[in-house]
């Protein structure tokens, strides 16, 4: 009896083993799935590129290209009425017959009105011309201003003393009358030194110039802003200016 129920117990024990083994299925190893990804791999760099097709764009002709007339307004204020009314041909003829742009003065509105037309060949002559009606505007003379017109990588930039320190009172008078020295002479200095050119017209500072230019200038300002001495500051833009010259 013991014998026929050991080889009974050796009998399911048999048959759920197999029953195991159908049940669980067999892995496959990484190295063999990377063999096969390289494989894969291989053979698609193998296979030639497809060759897509570009879009064709027909050429657009000058006018499309402009689009419509556009305009810029400048705003005058009251104090510079006169002298714009002064020099009014010396800002309309290098506008109309250089940059063959259309302008003209909105004694309603008070604003200097810039037009393209059918003249206008660069697309970039509205921006020199607003430039050059605001610098004139700010304060610029009309001999400087033109230099917007006829030179590339000049800029405007302006700003105010209050924001390199806020002064008040005779602080900030102070501070004006050091940037202009005694009758000009510190303004006309970092002038010369910088090739620049500087308006001051109450707590503002406008600066016309190149970009590096610019930049000097605005420094050698905002240090007799911040209370150094006009020597110190003419021996920094010098310096500057010296290696600058050096490394062009």
């Amino acid at each position: 009896m013991d014998t026929d129920q050991t080889a009974v117990a050796a009998a399911v024990a048999v048959t759920e083993s197999t029953n195991d083994a159908d049940s669980f299925t067999k892995v496959k190893s990484k190295k063999t799935q990377k063999r096969k990804r390289e494989q894969h791999g291989a053979d698609m760099e193998t296979e030639e590129p497809m060759a897509s097709k570009r879009p064709q764009f027909p050429p657009i002709s000058g006018a499309k290209l402009k689009g419509p007339d556009e305009m810029r307004k400048i705003a005058v204020p009251a104090h510079r009425y006169t002298p714009l009314k002064e020099n009014w041909l010396k800002i309309f003829t290098p506008i109309v017959e250089n940059l063959q742009l259309q302008v003209r003065f909105n004694l309603k509105t008070r604003n200097v009105e810039i037009k393209t037309c059918k003249e206008t060949q660069d697309i970039s002559s509205l921006t020199r011309a607003s430039d050059f009606v605001r610098a004139f505007i700010l304060g610029f003379q009309v001999e400087d201003a033109l230099a917007l017109i006829r030179l590339d990588e000049l800029f405007l930039e302006s700003f105010d003393v209050t924001d390199v320190k806020p002064l008040k009172g005779d602080h900030l008078s102070r501070a004006i009358g050091r940037i202009a020295g005694k009758g000009g002479k510190t303004k006309f200095t970092i002038e010369n030194v910088t090739k620049t050119r500087i308006v001051l017209a109450d707590t503002k500072v406008h600066i016309l110039g190149s970009f590096q230019n610019i930049k000097m200038s605005r420094t050698a300002i905002c240090n007799l802003i911040l209370g150094s001495p006009p020597s110190k500051v003419y021996g920094n833009i010098r310096a500057v200016a010296s290696r600058t010259a050096e490394r062009f």
